[in-house]
């Protein structure tokens, strides 16, 4: 099989109705090692804690500096690269985890390990723009399942945090970070491949996106405008949950209920897991039931399960706990494919400023909302803080305002068609 880089260019019609398998198989996988790298961050919440003495406001601050880079950092980036592209970027992005890795291994201070998360987290907000053109130019006709299928390479990476935190940090402590560092350079190796294939193909970038031109009306711009809050919204209520059961949950279950870390930290994983499985769903979901109604089944499918977490104790009822944690993990983490692909139909053309806003705003809520939930839990006690993050997915009943699928796609019908 040809590798990427020695395919030659295909035209923008041949590019439009075929999958470049390689290409997305690859960027997919770099995703998955991008986001194990990014897990490393809450992976070593446990093992720093006790090291360094930090409380849970401290802790926050560290996944808010982590967040909040990639988050400040990936709109702009989207924004830029939607007018010029930049192949290369994504190389040297992974340079800059590859370094936040091997700081993190060896940070003894507060003030280092916040500067090794940034630079991973600078690495992340390169990547994931100029990753999501490549799923699109990769993706032929199906869209729906190229996100999908790149989307779950992350939640899956994300998931496996639970489990280098049991399998790599109690053995081997912080230093335990120095092994992303050669993921990191195969990530890296990856991706300059890639960005050749990518490089080759950007005429074919500027076709789609001058045929992708539409013009609105003012009704249409002020709907589009408000459906845009809302499903930035949505974002916000996956975001703060996600980070509290990614960040908090195994404490809480240590804490509260005496759980033992193992325990505590397999049902972190089985709730990323699942999450992971139903940002593969997502794209299905979407194209069966319609995205609204699939963005709608994420928050509100995930309520029922999320109410009861903060009442049931992983060691005195492992059963419940396991199905609580994997029905909210599989319930909320469809609506992250499906609620970018809907905000693609909405601004149709922006494929990076769009990715940037919504992975990084993704980033910069959970950073919100990581130090905010720290701070709560410092202040009115971990359980109190994981019965007000298990509350918000109700909240997501303001799906029944979103315009429908059908709606969008007329709007998205050119003139002169």
């Amino acid at each position: 099989m040809e590798s990427p880089h020695e395919q030659p260019p295909q035209s923008a019609s041949s590019l439009a109705s075929s999958v470049v398998v390689p290409v997305l198989a690859g960027i997919s996988t770099v995703h998955l090692l991008n986001d194990i790298m990014q897990a490393v961050v809450p992976a070593t919440f446990p093992i720093v804690q006790r090291s360094l003495h930090l409380s849970y406001t401290e802790l926050g601050l560290i996944a808010f500096a982590n967040s909040m880079t990639a988050s400040v950092m990936q709109p702009i980036i989207g924004w830029y690269t939607d007018r010029k592209p930049q192949p290369y970027w994504l190389p040297a992005g992974m340079a800059c985890t590859m370094a936040g890795m091997g700081l993190l291994s060896v940070a003894s201070t507060l003030g280092w390990i916040i500067v090794a998360v940034m630079l991973v987290g600078l690495g992340s907000a390169v990547f994931h723009p100029e990753a999501s053109r490549i799923v699109l130019l990769s993706s032929g006709a199906r869209q729906g399942l190229a996100q999908s299928i790149f989307q779950v390479g992350g939640n899956m990476g994300t998931s496996f945090a639970p489990l280098m935190t049991i399998i790599i940090f109690v053995p081997m402590g912080q230093f335990g970070a120095v092994w992303f560092v050669g993921m990191a350079a195969v990530a890296l190796l990856m991706l300059y491949t890639i960005a050749a294939w990518y490089k080759a193909h950007i005429p074919s970038l500027r076709k789609r996106a001058i045929a992708s031109r539409i013009r609105r009306t003012g009704q249409q711009l002020r709907i589009i405008r408000f459906a845009s809050g809302l499903v930035f919204f949505l974002a916000f209520l996956r975001a703060w949950f996600v980070a509290g059961m990614s960040n908090f949950y195994s404490l809480f279950q240590m804490q509260h209920f005496g759980t033992s870390l193992n325990t505590a930290q397999t049902h972190t994983f089985i709730f990323l897991f699942a999450g992971a499985v139903g940002t593969l769903f997502g794209g299905f979901f979407a194209d069966r039931f319609g995205k609204k109604n699939a963005l709608a089944f994420s928050t509100l499918g995930c309520a029922p399960f999320a109410v009861f977490l903060p009442f049931v104790s992983a060691a005195q009822n492992p059963l419940i706990s396991y199905i609580l944690v994997a029905g909210s993990g599989f319930a909320i983490l469809t609506g992250f494919t499906v609620a970018l692909i809907y905000m693609f139909d909405l601004l149709p053309g922006r494929t990076g400023m769009v990715s940037g806003l919504m992975f990084g705003l993704a980033f910069g809520l959970a950073a919100v909302g990581s130090i905010a939930l720290g701070r709560m839990a410092d202040w009115l006690g971990i359980q109190t803080m994981m019965i007000v993050c298990c509350a918000l997915p109700a909240l997501g009943i303001v799906t029944y305002f979103l315009p429908d699928d059908m709606r969008i796609r007329t709007w998205n019908i050119p003139a002169d068609e």
